[in-house]
């Protein structure tokens, strides 16, 4: 039989259309197998998303529990840090608080088993720890950097003496000067301590305003004491220090002598200072020279022992020179008055005071640019200055036209061990500059 061209069309069109059939139909079915399984994949992950949900909201009850607990626990306070006035004593400060004077009694009466509260000073610390009831519960008194007497008031006073943890280090510093030492120092991150500390060091040799040069290199090495509680650093001693002016080097090192004195003194063992000041009190002004002059006060004639610098009450006076104190006191015309021992030939004296350093009594020894007292005008005085004497051999000399005498020279075994320690000590210097 023979076919013609329409019938094999016919078969033709029936074949492909079954073909695509049968291939979209099992298209359709891997896609149901897709979508099912990742539905199956969505319900896993739901379920995965829910259970983790709720083991978050278990710890987060559990937290706020916590929370609750832990507020019933903690006590806070209210904090208020004040500094002691001119005047203030302990018990004023805590009538401000409204203590009963019972209870003030009975504090005061514990802390002078701790401290003695006629020490203490103007701008010492004082913190209160008050309750949400506006009641102290805690006093604490900063006896230093590193003591605080803790005053627990709760149901009895109690007081706990408490050594705060000290970290002490050394720093080293280097720079170049291009204005002036004190502000290229505070640039370089040297603290103003250790910048006044180095310019009296230095005093006796130079002249800060007319020695100092562009690209004068200073270097010094100093101790540090760290507080750990609060961070407070406390800046010690010096104890190497350099200042080189085009070439020429001026450098100390810090050496407790045999006779029990800190001082500085040089690579030869010559000390750095000159063995008594001319004038014992920064910016004053003379007032009246050594010589015959008629007296202010009572208009005769007479011997002015001594040089008169004028400079406003309360100018802190240094002494003279390492010594003891030989006298302290009231000492008639002369008004509160210090006399210093430096040696068998050597006094200075220093009248008209307001008011004495706390610490200095007779027989206590004192260095060289310590502060003794403080300018003012007591005794016979027409003004706050200070009367500056010197005597050699227990007579008065002019202390301008004073051939200062040499400072000590060490020597022998003492010099040995300065020498020794000196190297130490510049040695520990590069090693904290090139570290």
């Amino acid at each position: 039989m023979i076919l013609n061209f329409k019938t094999i069309l016919f078969f033709s069109l029936i074949i492909f259309g079954y073909y695509f059939f049968i291939q979209e139909y099992e298209n359709l079915n891997i896609k149901d197998i897709k979508i099912t399984k990742n539905k199956k994949n969505v319900e896993i992950n739901t379920e995965e998303e829910n259970k983790n949900e709720n083991i978050e909201l278990k710890i987060f009850n559990n937290n706020k529990k916590n929370i609750k607990e832990a507020s019933k626990e903690a006590v806070f306070y209210k904090i208020t840090e004040i500094e002691v006035k001119q005047g203030q004593t302990f018990s004023s400060i805590l009538n401000n608080y409204n203590f009963l004077d019972r209870k003030i009694f009975e504090i005061n009466t514990e802390l002078s088993k701790f401290f003695d509260l006629r020490k203490l000073k103007v701008n010492q610390k004082i913190i209160f720890y008050e309750d949400i009831n506006n009641e102290v519960k805690k006093i604490e008194i900063v006896v230093d950097l590193e003591t605080i007497l803790e005053i627990s008031l709760n149901n009895e006073v109690k007081i706990k003496k408490t050594k705060l943890r000290k970290i002490s280090f050394e720093e080293s510093k280097e720079f170049v000067i291009l204005n002036s030492l004190y502000s290229d120092g505070i640039k370089n991150n040297l603290s103003p301590d250790i910048l006044i500390k180095l310019i009296k060091l230095f005093s006796f040799d130079l002249d800060f305003q007319r020695d100092i040069k562009v690209n004068t290199l200073v270097s010094v090495s100093y101790g540090v004491s760290e507080i750990v509680k609060n961070n407070k650093i406390e800046y010690n001693d010096i104890n190497y220090a350099l200042i080189s002016i085009n070439g020429k080097k001026l450098e100390y090192f810090k050496f407790l002598t045999d006779d029990g004195y800190t001082d500085y003194f040089n690579r030869d063992g010559k000390n750095v200072k000159k063995s008594i000041l001319k004038t014992p009190l920064d910016g004053a002004k003379i007032s009246s020279n050594f010589g015959m002059r008629k007296h202010p006060i009572s208009g005769y004639n007479k011997m002015h022992k001594g040089v008169d610098f004028a400079a406003p009450i309360g100018t802190p006076i240094y002494a003279g020179g390492n010594g003891i104190v030989e006298f302290i006191g009231n000492n008639g015309g002369y008004g509160k008055y210090i006399r210093i021992r430096h040696n068998n030939e050597y006094k200075t004296a220093y009248a008209h005071l307001s008011r004495y350093e706390k610490g200095i009594s007779k027989g206590v020894r004192v260095s060289q640019g310590e502060t003794i007292g403080y300018v003012g005008s007591t005794g016979n005085s027409t003004g706050p200055h200070l009367h500056y004497e010197i005597l050699y051999q227990n007579k008065h000399i002019n202390p301008l036209k004073l051939k200062l005498p040499s400072g000590k020279i060490l020597t022998g075994k003492e010099l040995q061990r300065f020498k020794n320690e000196y190297k130490k000590i510049y040695a520990n210097h590069l090693n904290l500059l090139y570290e």
